[in-house]
């Protein structure tokens, strides 16, 4: 039986991908080792990472003054290495669910933190836009997309926050929809993410960093912390993840070679339709996020309250037709559907189906 991976994370790769991996952690382009065990150092290994950067910086149209770097430690180490490199006095957030929450709770160990909206009285359903940027921040920081409530802030809504803040420098947690399609990147001043949705197999993360941004508070950052210490040693201060830089560069690859980012939007476009469509036209399934805030990447829907007592059984039924991991958060239950880059059309017209026939089986 085919299985379809709808995993939040770490999630579904693109075949290709996955062969060209295991192929390398046999023998590593034919030098007779394999990728698990060569030197970091070795020179067949410097030329992976400074490719995976121009491929990040082509894909990306990322301008001059910026540089890619590849640290470990997911976002999460993000949430403080941020504010440990940039926040000096006070720093803006907007606060769209639990990972806001958590870069929220980071930054406020290094100075003021200023929520400037906040969507949890309405459990993260939506992206709240009334509000103001205090000009006198050090920066904006703002999440693009929220994996657990399915929410994503649209290319409208990036244009309206990138007008309401004015001079102060934007930073993006963008985990989850980084390469799915085209952003500004001059827009912002830092864009970071774990690498395990869009990009490669857990254990990297990807840093977007104007350097004319860095070397700008007075305290002291540890040097492994320090954001310049990775740009000036080319990602290569201690030892990266080696295996997950690899894939990082393959899929990069795999992406220019489809068509790059715009055919990805194309792409991933088709299949947020497809499922979205068929969750709106449904008798007992039915969308949690508010529908301008959609995320394309994932789709979270519950059963109608009058349904709900059939949810194990519909888990039941999906996983026996190949459904892999589309059981929803627990902060919303029901079910979830990730559909990054590497998701066919196929496998979410397969969803379709499955939701489809399970409707008619109850002969409502």
């Amino acid at each position: 039986m085919k299985k379809y991976n709808f995993n939040a994370g770490p999630s579904i790769l693109p075949a290709e991908v996955i062969k060209q991996t295991a192929d390398a952690v046999i023998d590593f382009q034919g030098e007779g080792l394999s990728i698990l065990e060569i030197s970091h150092r070795a020179k067949y290994f410097q030329p992976v990472v400074d490719e995976a950067e121009a491929l990040m910086k082509e894909l990306l149209n990322i301008p001059e003054g910026y540089r890619v770097i590849f640290v470990g430690g997911g976002a999460s180490l993000q949430f403080c290495m941020v504010p440990f490199n940039c926040l000096e006095h006070k720093a803006a957030y907007l606060n769209t669910g639990v990972w806001s929450k958590k870069a929220i709770k980071e930054a406020k160990a290094f100075g003021e933190v200023v929520e400037v909206a906040t969507s949890a009285a309405d459990n993260f359903t939506h992206i709240p836009m009334d509000f103001e940027v205090p000009q006198d921040a050090d920066y904006l920081h703002i999440t693009t997309n929220n994996t657990i409530y399915g929410t994503e802030i649209s290319d409208e809504k990036l244009q309206a926050i990138y007008e309401k803040k004015g001079n102060v420098p934007l930073i993006a947690d963008m985990s989850s929809d980084i390469l799915s399609r085209p952003i500004d990147v001059s827009k912002y001043d830092i864009i970071y993410g774990g690498a395990q949705k869009n990009l490669a197999p857990a254990g990297v993360t990807f840093v977007i960093v104007k350097e004319a941004f860095l070397g700008k508070v007075t305290r002291h950052i540890p040097t492994m912390l320090d954001y310049r210490t990775h740009v000036e040693n080319g990602s290569m201060f201690n030892t990266p993840p080696v295996l997950p830089i690899y894939t990082a560069m393959l899929t990069l690859r795999w992406l220019k070679a489809n068509g790059g980012l715009e055919a990805a939007l194309e792409r991933n476009m088709a299949k947020a339709d497809l499922l979205y469509k068929a969750i709106d036209e449904s008798k007992i399934f039915e969308g949690t996020a508010k529908k301008e805030d959609r995320s394309m990447m994932n789709i979270c829907f519950v059963l109608k309250p009058e349904y709900a007592h059939l949810q194990d059984d519909f888990f039941k039924f999906a996983t026996a037709k190949g459904m892999v991991g589309i059981k929803g958060h627990r902060l919303v239950g029901g079910f979830r559907a990730s559909t990054y880059n590497a998701m066919t059309l196929e496998g979410v017209q397969a969803l379709v189906d499955c939701m489809k026939e399970y409707e008619q089986s109850l002969n409502l």
